[in-house]
């Protein structure tokens, strides 16, 4: 093979119907659903092996760069760029933007684009596909993947396949059809010329640019002139945010990929893929992709189940007990959700609830990650707060001040060094101190090992959002974007 391949791996999205375990600020893509690995770094982890696979670009949001950096460098890799959308705008413009970046370096390499929340249990069968894949694409070809069907589903879009490509494993792409119902799924099965939509595509940068600019002249101007007025720190890339949000919204697929197999040129290939995939969209999904006990249940943590069959049932924080169901049970640190395994779509409702009544179980964890760590929340009053404050090796929090609240500090393991209005001091296991309000601070973590505090804060008002930054190792003290961060 002449051409390497770039993964461009799209991180965006909610995952509002894995709620309580996927939240606004840590979704479904960045938490272990099936195991200690996230399902971004499970998609990182894919391509290991494939022959000519570069170093991936990641497309994701403000809110969850530094958990993609985190998560990245923890499963050993350090992505190309790190491409930071001001807005969504589904899945074209995102593509388009990681495009953009590989051709701005001077190179026209294969994309393997993926989303980031997807999971594929038989990795030697998703890397022939790969292999095949990029044979038609290196000739130009737009490729999608299209999933072997294994019951007649109605939640997903299907590909019907054509005429075999030559004597590769490949097929031109018919035309793309919408979800069905369930009489139209059965007889796309029965057929056996349908597949699932996948997601996942592979095209050479130029390409894809030159079939958009054609079919959506619109997305492609508006994604490069915010490009072009975009700015680098470090890893990461942020085009300009008011050009971007002008883009029109839309996805791979309706952007470019069906109306180029409309055209029937044969220049749309679909690659037929069994290799266990799911798009863990819900939480019947997740019961299905586990592994399950005599009794067909999946459970994770600490479980006690008695009379129940096909259930999934996890607890992250307690002990769930369960008798006599059939149904999901997800228990977290705030929130616990039951449901009937046939109606876990409708999870979605109760996220909406939450919004609407300005609830913040939809958007955080207790558990919080930051890039210099992480902090729970304990305990919460009227002009009280408690947190749980985790820093990493090596790692510091903003020089910083609050206006509004005060901070007591007790090290319970590790050593801290404190900065307080210019001063600078150590502290040890069970020793403390305070910081005043509207006083300049910061903690740091000069050790090798993880520093643990307990904050008690206290004050008129304790909102995230009372930060003024001075300084930051992360440079968020420029960045608008980051005022409601730790």
């Amino acid at each position: 093979m002449d051409s390497k391949i770039t993964p461009v791996i799209l991180a965006g999205g909610s995952g509002t119907r894995l709620w309580p375990l996927s939240r606004q600020y840590q979704p479904k893509q960045f938490i272990g659903l099936m195991g200690e690995r996230s399902l971004f770094q499970e998609t990182l982890t894919r391509v290991e092996g494939i022959e000519g696979v570069g170093n991936p670009i990641v497309v994701t949001s403000e809110t969850h760069r530094f958990l993609v950096t985190d998560q990245a460098q923890a499963a050993g890799f350090t992505p190309t760029a790190v491409i930071l959308e001001p807005t969504g705008r589904n899945t074209a413009p995102a593509l388009t933007l990681a495009a953009l970046h590989i051709i701005n370096t001077g190179d026209d390499p294969v994309m393997l684009v993926m989303p980031a929340d997807h999971l594929i249990q038989n990795i030697g069968e998703f890397h022939r596909a790969v292999q095949a894949g990029h044979k038609l694409a290196e000739q130009d070809s737009l490729v999608t993947f299209g999933v072997v069907p294994v019951s007649p589903e109605t939640g997903y879009g299907y590909i019907n396949k054509g005429e075999p490509i030559g004597i590769t494993s490949g097929f031109i792409v018919k035309s793309f059809v919408e979800k069905p119902d369930a009489d139209t799924a059965q007889r796309y099965l029965k057929s056996g010329n349908y597949l699932w939509n996948s997601g996942i595509f592979m095209m050479r940068a130029s390409v894809w640019l030159g079939q958009l600019k054609r079919y959506r002249p619109d997305i492609e101007q508006a994604c490069r002139k915010a490009f072009e007025a975009g700015e680098e720190d470090h890893l990461f890339f942020r085009p300009d945010g008011d050009i971007f949000h002008s883009s029109p919204s839309d996805s791979i697929d309706y952007a470019v990929m069906e109306p180029v197999s409309a055209q029937a040129s044969g220049i749309c290939a679909v690659i037929p893929l069994d290799a266990g995939w799911s798009d863990v969209g819900a939480w019947s999904a997740v019961w299905e992709a586990g592994e399950h006990d005599a009794d067909g249940n999946l459970i994770q943590g600490d479980v006690y189940l008695h009379n129940m069959k096909d259930s999934l049932v996890i607890s992250r924080n307690r002990l769930v007990g369960a008798i006599g169901l059939k149904d999901v049970v997800i228990e977290t640190a705030d929130a616990i959700l039951v449901a009937e395994r046939s109606q876990a779509q409708d999870v979605r409702q109760i996220v909406s609830r939450l919004k609407l009544e300005n609830r913040q179980e939809h958007i955080v964890q207790q558990q919080v990650h930051r890039p210099w760590g992480w902090y729970e929340i304990l305990d919460s009053g009227k002009g009280f707060q408690v947190k749980r404050i985790n820093v990493s090796p090596h790692s510091a929090l903003s020089l910083q001040r609050h206006q509004h609240r005060a901070e007591h500090w007790v090290v319970v393991r590790g050593e801290a060094r404190v900065i307080r209005d210019g001063e600078t001091f150590v502290l040890k296991e069970n020793q403390s101190t305070y910081v005043p309000q509207g006083t300049k601070h910061r903690l740091e973590n000069p050790g090798d090992e993880p520093l643990e505090i307990i904050e008690v804060q206290s004050g008129a008002y304790l909102g995230e959002d009372d930060i003024e930054r001075f300084a930051d190792d992360y440079n968020r003290h420029l960045d608008s974007n980051a005022v409601t961060e730790e």
